[in-house]
C-alpha cells in the first residue's frame, strides 16, 4: 500500500537533479491559503532553527518508468507545496533583482534555485503544477514568467486579485523587509533561503487513490504524539516528585487545573506558555542568562526554556504559572471575576477582532494589577484601546504580525514605574506610534476590504450597527446556529461568478462584460456589504427580492430587517456603482471615528 515514507528537507523535495514534478489533480479544490497561513509559514521558518518540521504530503506515484519524468499526484498537502514553490519564486525574484552584485557562488545558487522550480532537463516543465480551477495554473505560470524563472506567460485578467498572486506579492514584501540596509539585503535573503531549504516535510508515496483513502483513515484514527506541553508537564512532575514525595497526586491535579483554565485547544495552551514567558521575560533573564536564543519564546525553544525554569525552582515556578493560568482563563472568557464583570464584553470583542497577541500584555497587567494600581476602569480603557488598535492593524497589517510579540514585550517594559491613568496614557502613546495613520487606514477601508480580511470587516459592520442601537434594542449579531452565524455578511451586488441578468441590467445597463468588470472593482468594497439574517436565502436574487425577502414566519430576512446598516437600502429601488461609492464614503467616515486611537480634541 505505502511505497515509501521519508522525512525530507525541502531542498531534496525540490532536488535540482530529480526528474520529479508535483501535480495537483483537477478534482482538488483551488488554492485557498490566505494571509494568515502565508504569515505563519514564513514566521515559523524565520523564527525557528534550521530543520523546522512543516508537516506532510501524500502523493500517488503511478510512474512505471523511473527514467522518465516522475509525476507525483499530490492528494494531500497541495496548499503547502504550492505555497513553498511560490516562496522560492519570490526568493528568486528578489535575488535576481540584485544579480549584478552577486558573487560567483551566489550566481550558482541563483541558477540552482531556478532549477528547483523548473526541471533541469526541460526548462519548459514546471516542478509544481497547480490545478486549473479559478485560473490557478495560469496565474502560477505567469508568476514564474514575471520572476524570470520560466518563459514569459501573460497574466490572465484580474490575476492580482486572486490568492496565487497575492501570496507571491506577500512573500516579496516580507523578503524586502528582512533588511533595511541594501548591502545586507542579499545576505539576509540567502540566509532565509537556507532556512527554507533546511525545513522538512514527510513525503508519503502510495500506489493508488484507494491506498491514499485508507491512509487518511488510518492516520485520523491514530493517537497523537507527545506535545511540547506534555514534555513540560513530565519534566515538572518528575522534579516535584523528587522534591515533595507523597504529594504527586496533588501536583497532578494542579496541572490538570492549569489545563482546565486554558481549555482543550492545544494551540491556546502552547500560546499561553509562550506568552507567559514573554510577559515576564525580565524576571526570567537571570535564570536563563547562559542559555542561547531564548530572548523570546518560540515553538522551537519552548521546551528548552521551561526545562531551565523548572530545574531552577519547580515549586515556585508552578505556583506562579497557576496564578497566571487563572488570569489567562479570565482573558479567554472561561472563568468570571465578580470584581471585573464589565470587562467581559470588551474582552470578547478583543477575541473577535483576533487580538490574541495582546494577551501577553493583558496577562502581565492582570497578574501585576495591584503593583500598577490598576482599577476596573483602567483595565476597561486598556482593552477597548487594544480592540481599536487591532481593527486598524488587521486591515492595514501595520505593524506586521511578526512584530507584535516584541511590541507588547516592549510595552510591558515601558509601563514599569507607572500607575493608574499614566499606564493607560503610555500604552495609548505606544500603540498610536506604531499603528497605521488615519490616511493609511482610510485607504484600506476604501479598497477591497472583504477580500483583505472578512473577519475584521464583519467586526466593523457589527460595531457600527451596535453603536447605533440602545441597550433595549440591541440585537445579538454574534448569535450562532450550529457552526454558522445567524447574522452574516451580505454582498448587495452579488459576488458569484455568474451575475444574474437583473443585476447586469441594473449595474451595467445590460452589458455583461462591463458588469463583470464592475464586479471585480466594487463587489468587496465596504459600501457593498451589509448584515442580513440567513444569508443563504438571499444569494443572487435581484435587489428588490433581497430588500423585501421574508421567511415563512413573516420575519424580514432582507434589507427591511430594521438594522441601522440597512436603513438606506430599505428606502431605495436601485443599486449601482454610485450607490456603492456613496455608501462606502459614509461607512468609512463612521469607521474612522469609531476606531480612532487618538482622542478627539
Amino acid at each position: 500500500m505505502i511505497k515509501s515514507v521519508n522525512n525530507y528537507p525541502i531542498s531534496q523535495l525540490f532536488d535540482i537533479e530529480a526528474n520529479v514534478v508535483y501535480a495537483i489533480p483537477r478534482y482538488q479544490r483551488e488554492y485557498t491559503w490566505g494571509k494568515w497561513e502565508w504569515e505563519k509559514l514564513f514566521d515559523d521558518i524565520f523564527e525557528n532553527d534550521g530543520g523546522y518540521f512543516l508537516g506532510s504530503i501524500i502523493c500517488i506515484n503511478q510512474s512505471p518508468d523511473t527514467l522518465s519524468t516522475q509525476k507525483l499526484e499530490v492528494v494531500d498537502g497541495q496548499q503547502r507545496i504550492t505555497t513553498l514553490s511560490l516562496l522560492f519564486a519570490a526568493v528568486y525574484s528578489r535575488l535576481n533583482a540584485h544579480r549584478d552584485s552577486l558573487t560567483e557562488d551566489q550566481q550558482t545558487d541563483l541558477l540552482n534555485l531556478k532549477r528547483k522550480l523548473v526541471l533541469k532537463r526541460d526548462a519548459d516543465q514546471i516542478r509544481v503544477i497547480p490545478q486549473v480551477q479559478n485560473r490557478n495554473q495560469q496565474d502560477y505560470r505567469s508568476i514564474l514568467g514575471e520572476a524570470k524563472v520560466a518563459k514569459s506567460f501573460n497574466a490572465p485578467p484580474y490575476a492580482g486579485n486572486r490568492k496565487i498572486f497575492k501570496a507571491y506579492r506577500y512573500f516579496q514584501e516580507r523578503l524586502n523587509a528582512l533588511s533595511e540596509m541594501p548591502e545586507e539585503k542579499v545576505a539576509s535573503i540567502m540566509e532565509f533561503r537556507d532556512k527554507v531549504s533546511q525545513a522538512t516535510l514527510v513525503k508519503i508515496e502510495v500506489e493508488s487513490h484507494s491506498d491514499a483513502y485508507i491512509l487518511f483513515e488510518s492516520l485520523n484514527n491514530r493517537g497523537v504524539p507527545l506535545t511540547a506541553i506534555d514534555l513540560i508537564k513530565n519534566k515538572l512532575l518528575a522534579k516535584l516528585e523528587k522534591m515533595d514525595r507523597g504529594h504527586i497526586d496533588q501536583h497532578f491535579n494542579d496541572w490538570n487545573s492549569l489545563l482546565n483554565y486554558l481549555g482543550d485547544d492545544y494551540t491556546v495552551q502552547e500560546r499561553f506558555f509562550r506568552q507567559y514567558y514573554n510577559a515576564f521575560n525580565n524576571e526570567f533573564k537571570p535564570i536563563l542568562k547562559n542559555v542561547q536564543n531564548v530572548s523570546v519564546a518560540t515553538r522551537s525553544n519552548l521546551i528548552r526554556i521551561y526545562e531551565k525554569l523548572i530545574v531552577n525552582d519547580a515549586s515556585g515556578f508552578f505556583e506562579r504559572i497557576l496564578q497566571a493560568g487563572r488570569c489567562y482563563s479570565f482573558i479567554l472568557g472561561r472563568t468570571e471575576d465578580e470584581q471585573y464583570t464589565s470587562l467581559s464584553r470588551p474582552l470578547k470583542d478583543l477575541e473577535r477582532i483576533q487580538g490574541a497577541p495582546s494577551y501577553l500584555f493583558l496577562l502581565f497587567v492582570l497578574v501585576e494589577k495591584e503593583r500598577f494600581l490598576l482599577e476596573e476602569k483602567h483595565l476597561d480603557k486598556l482593552i477597548r484601546l487594544l480592540v481599536r488598535f487591532f481593527v486598524r492593524r488587521n486591515l492595514t497589517d501595520l505593524p506586521p504580525t511578526r512584530d507584535l510579540t516584541l511590541l507588547f514585550m516592549h510595552i510591558v517594559n515601558k509601563i514599569e514605574g507607572l500607575t493608574g491613568d499614566d499606564v493607560v496614557k503610555a500604552v495609548q502613546q505606544e500603540l498610536t506610534g506604531v499603528s497605521s495613520s488615519d490616511e493609511e487606514f482610510r485607504k484600506k477601508l476604501e479598497g477591497h476590504v472583504y477580500s483583505e480580511n472578512s473577519g475584521a470587516v464583519r467586526f466593523i459592520l457589527c460595531a457600527l450597527e451596535e453603536k447605533a442601537r440602545t441597550r433595549e434594542s440591541m440585537v445579538d449579531l454574534w448569535a450562532m446556529e450550529g457552526k454558522r452565524y445567524v447574522w452574516t455578511i451580505e454582498h448587495i451586488f452579488p459576488q458569484g461568478e455568474n451575475i444574474p441578468q437583473p443585476w447586469i441590467d441594473m449595474i451595467a445597463e445590460g452589458d455583461a462584460n462591463n458588469a463583470k468588470e464592475l464586479q471585480e472593482q466594487h463587489v468587496h468594497r465596504l459600501g457593498n456589504l451589509t448584515i442580513s439574517g440567513y444569508n443563504s436565502n438571499l444569494g443572487n436574487k435581484s435587489f428588490e427580492e433581497k430588500r423585501d425577502r421574508k421567511d415563512r414566519q413573516g420575519r424580514c430576512l432582507g434589507y427591511l430587517n430594521g438594522l441601522y446598516l440597512n436603513e438606506d437600502l430599505a428606502k431605495t429601488d436601485k443599486w449601482n456603482i454610485e450607490s456603492i461609492d456613496s455608501r462606502t464614503s459614509k461607512l468609512v467616515g463612521e469607521t474612522l471615528n469609531l476606531f480612532a486611537l487618538k482622542e478627539k480634541e
